[in-house]
């Protein structure tokens, strides 16, 4: 079997911690390793298939004699280096925001869009993990029945805003639990034992650049330009997973039962959806798997044609290191 010289961008954070153990868990076909972060990093070593790994300051001349570039440094980052990285031959999955929206550039959801990799012109995107994981379950329902419009309101884990953050739930919450007065620092309120109806900024239209994240990229994912798509992105005192409600309008009508058949054979998907014995997909059970957990299926009584739905999954696995090495092992089998 090839091997492949990979190179992780980002290595120290928390995807790229991420990436190191599902390139491990999955037995990707790599020769070499490179851990690429920033300067405040380069004393670092990170565990990999059993040896110890220097990481290495990123610069411009970090690609040479990489084949695949796995990034999570953020949009910036992304913007300044990857170019590089295609310059000196090399295949970028890249997990920012940085190139998703551009015409030539795929985003894709292996489970979703898989073709689209071909497409690459040396840089592949990762779509946003509130997006991933609401495609990964509609897609099969969208195949069968054809959806017409979407509403989702997510409840988005702190983790999804970075290891800082996570940091200060758990503070706050010490703080809060001691009966003290809790002092934001990371977060502009409180978000310990509080919920908080903004994720990046707002844009003119009043919905916040998250949420219009969701709308244009699920449109792209779904090769969908037309479909229609409201979000509300909420961040909550979760420590990892987010949690979606996810409302439905479709062409055909589907039920519950007929929605949960398709879903039980959908790749990447596994449904929790029991009511009679209060089954159904919690964050604490989303974190660390693979799957995109589903449930709560039922009939929309207010349309003709509508169902609601509860969505799971782990926002840093499948939300990102895991969606980016499918990319990665998909581009590698159509290489092969």
């Amino acid at each position: 079997m090839k091997k492949y010289n990979v190179a992780i961008m980002g290595a120290t954070g928390a995807v790229g911690n991420c990436f190191l153990k599902i390139l491990e868990e999955r037995k990707f076909p790599i020769k070499n390793i490179r851990l690429l972060a920033s300067e405040r990093s380069k004393r670092k070593k990170l565990k990999f298939a059993g040896k110890l790994h220097k990481v290495e300051v990123l610069t411009h001349d970090s690609f040479g004699g990489i084949d695949i570039v796995l990034a999570s440094a953020g949009a910036s980052r992304s913007l300044e280096f990857l170019p590089s990285a295609v310059k000196a031959g090399a295949v970028s999955v890249d997990n920012s925001s940085a190139f998703r929206m551009e015409k030539r550039v795929p985003l894709v959801v292996p489970e979703v869009n898989p073709h689209r990799i071909r497409e690459h012109k040396g840089i592949i995107a990762n779509p946003n993990c509130s997006t991933i994981q609401m495609v990964v379950a509609l897609w099969p329902l969208h195949k069968a029945a054809g959806i017409k419009r979407i509403v989702v309101t997510t409840f988005q884990s702190v983790s999804g805003a970075g290891q800082k953050k996570v940091n200060e739930l758990r503070e706050q919450s010490k703080v809060f639990l001691a009966g003290k007065k809790v002092k934001p620092v990371e977060f502009p309120y409180q978000i310990a034992f509080n919920l908080i109806p903004q994720i990046d900024v707002f844009l003119d239209n009043a919905y916040t650049k998250e949420e219009m994240k969701m709308v244009n990229e699920t449109r792209k994912i779904m090769e969908s330009p037309s479909m229609q798509v409201n979000a509300t992105c909420v961040r909550v005192p979760v420590f990892y997973a987010h949690s979606e409600s996810v409302n439905i309008e479709t062409e055909k009508h589907l039920t519950p039962d007929e929605a949960r058949r398709i879903l039980a054979k959908a790749p990447g998907v596994r449904i929790v959806d029991d009511p009679c014995r209060k089954l159904y997909p919690m964050p604490i059970d989303g974190e660390g798997r693979d799957d995109t957990l589903v449930g709560r299926i039922r009939q929309d009584e207010s349309v003709a044609n509508g169902l609601s739905m509860w969505i799971v999954s782990d926002n840093i696995r499948k939300g990102a290191a895991l969606n980016a090495v499918q990319i990665a092992e998909r581009l590698i089998a159509h290489s092969g």
